[in-house]
């Protein structure tokens, strides 16, 4: 079981803090760090100082890190053109040493778009599917080569292709709880299936319909890895644990149902609930990005139980 920590940024979180936390997930074993695409703060947040920008974020932690992963869950697909995704994608991979993992999703928070006057078009799902296509097909093409493409939303003539990836495929995640257009998108386009803030029953429900896209596809289902994003809250004892809670904004109970929250023997139990789902990944959200406590807690008293360490 890989454990890969997801932030929120917008939610309140600069270059340097983000740097801190990067450093840490590498530091503590941790196999990979990724962030939010979001432009404007949720809920109560003060989303102080402001927003970053998930690619322009991901180049600098590229320079900062050696090891890690750095990717997007995910990436807004109404926020970038797909010609452009492929080159600022390649570039990252290029400046991480072939590091990096791309999660693209069709974008979904109106309000953010009408704060920073981006477009927020009805066909979302249709134009993700096209961007898809796009980006996967302008890596695949071989140097010295031209990529067309002529669809309902996008037009790319004579494209040289480039730059290309240091990776020979960067993984591309999808994820999402749709029944229908979502796997089957993932069965033509993923490495990697994602599952957002989901329980043990619809995950394995969601995975169960991936899978069979997958081989009505001609793929094998165990060629995609199935993963699971869940908000994390550990603590030594019930007292951390309500800490923990508190500094979020969120009920213990409500944490314990929903995410994964109690005593790291509590959470290694639920982690072991997905796993026999065949989820072999899970991206902790962290939403308190001072607690650095609490990153070395789960590195020290839940991911070795996870990984035989």
């Amino acid at each position: 079981m890989d454990l890969r920590i997801f932030t929120e940024p917008q939610q309140g979180a600069g270059y340097d803090t983000l740097l801190t936390v990067a450093k840490a997930t590498e530091d503590l074993g941790f196999d990979a760090f990724f962030r939010s695409d979001h432009y404007l703060r949720m809920g109560t947040a003060d989303g102080l100082p402001g927003p970053t920008d998930a690619w322009i974020t991901l180049a600098g932690l590229a320079r900062e890190t050696k090891r890690i992963r750095l990717g997007t869950l995910m990436t807004a697909g109404t926020f970038r053109l797909p010609g452009v995704l492929a080159i600022q994608v390649a570039q990252v991979d290029q400046m991480s040493g072939g590091r990096v993992e791309l999660g693209l999703g069709a974008g979904w928070f109106e309000e953010e778009h009408k704060a920073y006057g981006i477009p927020f078009p009805k066909e979302k799902f249709a134009r993700l599917e096209e961007q898809l296509a796009i980006v996967t097909g302008l890596w695949a093409t071989e140097t010295g080569q031209t990529f067309d493409y002529h669809g309902t939303y996008y037009q790319l003539s004579d494209s040289p292709a480039l730059p290309k990836p240091a990776q020979t495929k960067v993984p591309v995640l999808i994820g999402g709880h749709g029944a229908t257009r979502t796997p089957r998108l993932a069965a033509q386009y993923a490495d990697e299936f994602n599952i957002p803030f989901a329980s043990v029953e619809d995950s394995e429900r969601q995975f169960t319909r991936v899978r069979a896209a997958a081989e009505g596809a001609g793929r094998r289902a165990d060629d995609l890895v199935y993963s699971n994003a869940l908000v994390a809250c550990v603590g030594k004892n019930d007292q951390d644990v309500a800490r923990r809670a508190a500094a979020i904004g969120r009920e213990v109970e409500e944490l314990k149902a929903n995410g994964l929250a109690g005593s790291p023997a509590e959470v290694v139990e639920k982690i072991g609930k997905y796993e026999a789902t065949g989820s072999s990944r899970i991206y902790l959200q962290m939403l308190d990005l001072q607690d650095l406590d609490h990153l070395e807690l789960i590195s020290s008293q839940v991911l070795p139980q996870l990984t035989g360490a």
